[in-house]
């Protein structure tokens, strides 16, 4: 337990950093530059859990490529992460179908083809982005310190929490009129007020655990990360186009199957998340036997 709390430390720092600092940082930037105060705010967040990630990262020993979850040589991780990312677009279309044929979204003008396309490499770009940032710290550093201290049970369940609680913390944005001493304080009490309702976002929360649950999974059928980047990033281009390409329909009969955290996720994701889990690992288990077969 001891990695863990490591980690869930950081994640303190990282949250008080934006309390602490932001309004020196904003007073500092903007004498030049005109941003916005909780643009400063996200980038201490951020900068904040780099260095303390680097920091706990080194004192765990867990600095090094097979820690961190690539253990594959370059070649094969770019090949496993290309396949992930098939899979995960694979086993996300069917769902977004699904919300069209409910009457949940509808694509009420079709882009032309180049437009699809621009917005598909775009949502791709973005989820490689953001699978290669999670999943390095969540299913690479901090699941390989939790999973030999306590075991690869806890290194799952632990990282799934974490990853779905990080989505529900949001942006919000203070006026420069109306920044003063404490904007750091009651910006960080704003990204986290979705925390207070928690009924509000449970659905969500669930679903995302249960993604964060399935990617452990992966990670210690496969002994890396290069899945899990490929199958997080697929998940999040097809979400992204989705999201771009189609119009939520509220207020409809199946209303209730769908999050407003983003349109798409809730009760009728979460009910197909143990469905595609069970293939998903099943599969990579299998893979994993080959190749260490044929290697």
């Amino acid at each position: 337990m001891r990695t863990l709390g490591w980690f869930l430390g950081l994640f303190a720092a990282g949250l008080a950093a934006i309390a602490v600092f932001t309004y020196p940082a904003w007073r500092l930037v903007s004498s030049f530059l005109d941003v916005p105060f909780h643009r400063v705010g996200n980038r201490i967040g951020m900068l904040a859990l780099l260095v303390g990630f680097i920091l706990v990262a080194r004192r765990l020993g867990l600095a090094d490529r097979a820690s961190l979850g690539y253990t594959l040589a370059r070649g094969a991780f770019v090949r496993e992460a290309a396949l992930g990312i098939i899979l995960g677009a694979a086993t996300m279309l069917p769902i977004i179908a699904l919300l069209v044929a409910l009457g949940l979204r509808s694509l009420e003008s079709p882009p032309p083809g180049a437009a699809i396309a621009t917005i598909a490499l775009a949502g791709l770009g973005s989820g490689l982005v953001v699978a290669l940032i999670e999943e390095t710290f969540l299913r690479g550093a901090m699941y390989s310190g939790i999973a030999r201290e306590s075991g690869a049970r806890l290194a799952i369940i632990a990282t799934a929490l974490i990853y779905a609680a990080t989505h529900f913390i949001g942006r919000y944005r203070i006026a420069a009129a109306e920044v003063d001493g404490l904007s750091g304080v009651t910006m960080l009490g704003g990204a986290l007020r979705a925390f207070v309702h928690p009924l509000g976002i449970l659905d969500a929360f669930l679903c995302l655990t249960g993604v964060g649950v399935v990617l452990g999974l992966v990670r210690r059928a496969t002994g890396g990360i290069a899945a899990c980047i490929g199958l997080h990033a697929g998940w999040v281009a097809v979400i992204a186009v989705a999201r771009e390409i189609t119009t939520r329909h509220a207020g409809t009969r199946w209303d209730a199957l769908v999050s407003g955290y983003d349109g798409v996720i809730g009760w009728l994701v979460l009910a197909w998340i143990p469905l595609i889990g069970w293939a998903l690992v099943r599969f990579y288990r299998r893979r994993a036997l080959t190749l260490r077969r044929d290697g």
